[in-house]
């Protein structure tokens, strides 16, 4: 592969000190576990033990890959070739949708850390971020290169539409409650993004990181990794976990607004990426996010003098703020709405 370029740099990345992490920072690759990883759960389980499954699995990881899923296999390989074509597009044709304004729906952008006393550090990756709908055409929004893209995305997203309402149905059944409890919680009108995440091969990856440790800000997201690279790494017990690609599996994790809703009892875990000298790397996160005046907070069934709330009620719109005004730390924004 030819070297890679940023859209907002003058020439191909390399190991410049503002890719470098300081030592406390770094990846620590040696120490990666790799013998233990998430659970995988079969999505053509019985619907009693699939329930089981995905509870424990939410409450002891926060994180579980799902097969036999139902997405097609070639709509998938379609999507992640297409955002592939996307980064392989020149600088200066994706830099028109370079911002660092994050009102803005859709945006290509990188990811940084704020070091104190010390100026940013970029992480070795480069972001493009849209929204996503299952029945809306958004096509307008979308890049009009590579010419595969629109209509490789707009189908996907139809098929996320699905998948993410089956999980939140089963993610609500997991918690003891109706199976459209966190559906209508959420809102009628969620948002719904879209994230791309490119990490081309580093020289050295024990410097650097392709996305800062960090939990997702929203309900739940579905991750297609591309297969045979490895990067994804979370949480467990203290120690960091390699989540490897699994042939046409999705990774599924929880975001903040489950664990508020749940009162802690269903965990958004911290996790990040590394990267790898050998490939670049592709991975495609959908978002599902409240309604931005969808209030948050405990849900009362699981309240009670033995669980007492542990989270204050908020506008969904309140916990964004924070979680901005926090960028490039390592965000702990729920944190900040706990009694």
């Amino acid at each position: 592969m030819k070297s890679f370029q940023m859209a907002n740099a003058n020439k191909p990345i390399s190991l410049s000190p503002n890719f470098i992490l300081p030592e406390d920072k770094r990846p620590q690759l040696v120490q990666i576990s790799s013998l233990a990883s998430i659970p995988v759960i079969d999505l053509n389980d019985g619907p009693s033990a699939l329930v089981q499954k995905i509870s424990q699995a939410c409450e002891e990881y926060g994180f579980f890959q799902i097969i036999n899923h139902g997405v097609p296999e070639e709509l998938c390989a379609k999507t992640m070739a297409a955002i592939t074509q996307f980064f392989e597009l020149p600088p200066e044709e994706r830099a028109e949708f370079s911002t660092q304004d994050h009102t803005k729906r859709v945006k290509l952008f990188n990811y940084f850390l704020n070091l104190e006393g010390q100026q940013k550090v970029s992480m070795w990756s480069e972001t493009f971020s849209h929204p996503w709908h299952p029945a809306d055409d958004l096509t307008h929004v979308l890049p009009k290169n590579p010419p595969n893209y629109r209509e490789a995305f707009a189908e996907y997203a139809k098929e996320m539409g699905g998948l993410m309402k089956r999980l939140l149905s089963l993610i609500s059944l997991g918690l003891g409650l109706e199976k459209d409890c966190l559906r209508k919680r959420l809102g009628d009108a969620p948002r719904l993004n879209a994230q791309s995440n490119f990490y081309p091969p580093c020289p050295d990856p024990e410097l650097t990181l392709g996305l800062a440790v960090h939990t997702d800000l929203g309900a739940v997201t579905v991750l297609r990794q591309a297969e045979g690279v490895s990067g994804l790494q979370v949480i467990k017990d203290g120690k960091w976990v390699a989540v490897d690609p699994i042939p046409n599996a999705f990774v599924i994790n929880l975001g903040d607004q489950i664990q508020v809703m749940s009162n802690g009892r269903f965990k958004s875990v911290h996790h990040r990426a590394v990267t790898n000298k050998a490939q670049p790397r592709v991975s495609l996160a959908m978002f599902y996010a409240p309604d931005m005046d969808a209030v948050i907070g405990p849900i009362e069934d699981l309240i009670d003098e033995e669980h007492p709330p542990i989270y204050r009620n908020y506008r969904y719109a309140e916990f964004l703020e924070e979680f901005y005004r926090q960028e490039g730390t390592r965000r702990m924004a729920k944190e900040a709405f706990l009694l």
